[in-house]
């Protein structure tokens, strides 16, 4: 879907210290900007911040980082972050967004700064000719690799099947056990779930959520 340009989204997101539009200037030194030395969790395609806003709520003691490709769906994650979290004015919290496109995500991070990725319905590009594109296939994987310590988790969630058993194979070829896999999320015993728009959405139409907790084992 062609999202409609938003030519008020950059400003709007450039006034905000959550913000970060100069992000490769922070690589080694996110614990700087979050001004403390707890983990960073990183959100791939955070989309309009339900769920980076509620896990940074839940978690105080954690440092998020939510990332999206186009200001025009980030700027509503600013929005939710804010309400949910009711930030006041400059006041400092555990969560920074940013526009990237994930293709040069390690420009960003540097090694052992990220203690775990979260994907949450990313696009399962069907075509065979379009798999390098997921954010799971191994392309990405050995790019997160450069910046996740080795024992960090990546949570990853799809209401996609051929996308879904694909990328457990992703994830064993590089270097990750998997340690928790479901194809029914919602009628699992997982507990920590939070859900997204996207989510909600198809949850109330009876589709299903699998989801899989994959950790890095192997550096290289």
């Amino acid at each position: 879907m062609r999202l409609r340009k938003k030519y008020w989204a950059r400003p709007e997101l450039e006034a905000s210290h959550i913000v970060r539009t100069d992000q490769y200037d922070h690589k080694g030194n996110w614990s700087e900007e979050f001004k403390n030395e707890n983990e960073i969790h990183l959100e791939l395609g955070c989309g309009k911040g339900s769920f980076i806003a509620e896990k940074s709520r839940q978690n105080s003691n954690v440092n998020f980082v939510g990332i999206d490709l186009k200001d025009e769906v980030l700027v509503f994650a600013l929005r939710k972050v804010i309400e949910v979290r009711e930030v006041k004015a400059e006041q400092n919290i555990n969560v920074r967004l940013m526009p990237l496109n994930i293709m040069f995500i390690d420009d960003v991070f540097a090694k052992d700064e990220i203690s775990r990725i979260y994907i949450n319905f990313c696009n399962p590009w069907p075509k065979e000719r379009h798999n390098k594109r997921r954010l799971t296939h191994t392309k990405f994987l050995i790019n997160y690799k450069k910046f996740l310590k080795v024992g960090s988790e990546v949570w990853f969630k799809t209401d996609d099947t051929d996308l879904f058993e694909d990328s457990v194979e992703y994830f064993k070829q590089c270097g990750f056990e998997i340690l928790f896999l479901t194809y029914d999320l919602h009628k699992s015993d997982f507990k920590e779930n939070v859900i997204t728009e996207y989510e909600a959405k198809f949850a109330s139409i009876g589709k299903k959520a699998m989801f899989l907790q994959a950790r890095l084992i192997k550096e290289r």
